[in-house]
Order: structure tokens, then C-alpha cells, then sequence
């Protein structure tokens, strides 16, 4: 079974964005081009990336310490027909898990900002409307009910905030279909009770890793 590697293809394409500003900065400036590379960061458009990578990286390590065997983990999958990947794919007994990850910094929280007669709620992150976060993951769950030949397994998504903040008090919650929350309470919810035996989840996992592999 191929499970990949977390954060593999975000990170070759930070690289390959990284090297191409290098290149122009090369191109434009000469001799000085050294110069210019060590007063000059890479933009955020760029940065970005390694960034993602990062927390990729982290969620996995995360949930592999929290689940242990009793979990399939693959990441960073190819889906075929289309450019995008999934970050991770967690097969339990709880169903299958597709899981976006997002190593966003600030304060979660869920805002109402429909006003006195409409309710519109927000998925906020330090400060920043990060709802797309959550429509992002249509597309990809619908892409493993039909790798999956169906809806016979329950299938589930999730954003994980690897490095942002909760409150107090605050909870994990689901949002437009997608549980919200950190990776600790990730792990808890996908770890609880549900319809797949091992010998399901070894069988599914399988499956899924032939027909969405290793994008990287």
C-alpha cells in the first residue's frame, strides 16, 4: 500500500516557485543578483507553500501518534482527472476521513455575520474569513465516494488547524458539514466507534490508495 508522503507536493512546488523568482532575480540583476536574494524574502504567494507543507507534515506526525494502528493514514493524494490533491485520507472504523490542513496562526472562531434577520456563519481565523477553507473540501469528498464506487462507507470531512488558537472555552464544531477543530480533537473524533471492522479498514484503505495514489 502506498500512503505517501505529508506535505510532499506542496513542498516541490514551493520549491519550483522559489527557484523560478531566483532565476529572475538572476536575470535581471547580474552580478548583483546575490545582493539582492539575501535583502529580499520570498513573497507570501510563495512562502505559502512551505508553510502548508509544514503543517502537513505536522498533522501527520500528529495523527499517526494519536490513532496508531487502529487508522490508515494517505497523503497527499492524486485525484485523477483533476489538479488538485487531497492533503489526507484517514480510513477507521469511525469511516473515511478527508482532511484538509491548514497552518493558519490567530484565534478560531465561528461568527454570525447575517445580521438581526439573516444568519450567515463565518469560519474566522485570526481575524480572516477562512470560510472557503471549508467549501475547498466539496469537491474532494465527492471524489472519494466515487473512487470508492459509492456511498456505502461513511465518509466525513475535516479542516485541521495545525498551529492556530482556541479559546478558553471553545470547542471543536462542525460547520457546513466539516468538523473544525485542532489535531488532538481530530484524532479523538476519528477515533470513536463505528461500522468498519480492521479487517474493512484494511480492505478500504487498499482500494483507496490504488485509485487516488501518491500525488508526489
Amino acid at each position: 500500500m502506498q500512503t505517501g508522503v505529508a506535505g510532499q507536493s506542496a513542498l516541490e512546488e514551493y520549491q519550483r516557485r522559489h527557484e523560478k523568482r531566483e532565476a529572475r532575480i538572476d536575470a535581471k540583476f547580474g552580478r548583483l543578483a546575490g545582493v539582492v536574494k539575501f535583502l529580499t524574502d520570498d513573497p507570501q504567494s510563495i512562502t505559502a507553500w512551505r508553510k502548508g507543507s509544514v503543517g502537513e507534515r505536522k498533522l501527520a506526525a500528529s495523527l499517526k501518534e494519536n490513532l496508531g494502528d487502529r487508522a490508515v493514514l494517505l497523503h497527499d493524494r492524486r485525484v485523477p482527472g483533476t489538479r488538485g490533491n487531497i492533503d489526507h485520507i484517514v480510513v477507521a472504523s469511525s469511516g473515511v476521513w478527508v482532511v484538509d490542513a491548514k497552518n493558519y496562526s490567530g484565534l478560531v472562531q465561528q461568527r454570525d455575520v447575517g445580521g438581526f434577520f439573516k444568519v450567515d456563519l463565518r469560519l474566522y481565523v485570526g481575524g480572516r474569513d477562512r470560510s472557503k477553507a471549508l467549501d475547498g473540501l466539496g469537491w474532494q469528498v465527492k471524489a472519494v465516494i466515487k473512487a470508492l464506487g459509492g456511498d456505502s462507507v461513511p465518509v466525513s470531512s475535516a479542516v485541521c488547524f495545525t498551529d492556530a488558537e482556541w479559546g478558553w472555552f471553545a470547542k471543536p464544531f462542525t460547520m457546513r458539514g466539516v468538523f473544525v477543530s485542532g489535531p488532538n480533537a481530530l484524532a479523538r473524533k476519528i477515533a470513536e466507534p463505528g461500522p468498519l471492522t480492521i479487517d474493512l479498514i484494511q480492505n478500504v484503505a487498499g482500494h483507496l490508495s490504488e485509485t487516488l495514489p501518491p500525488k508526489a
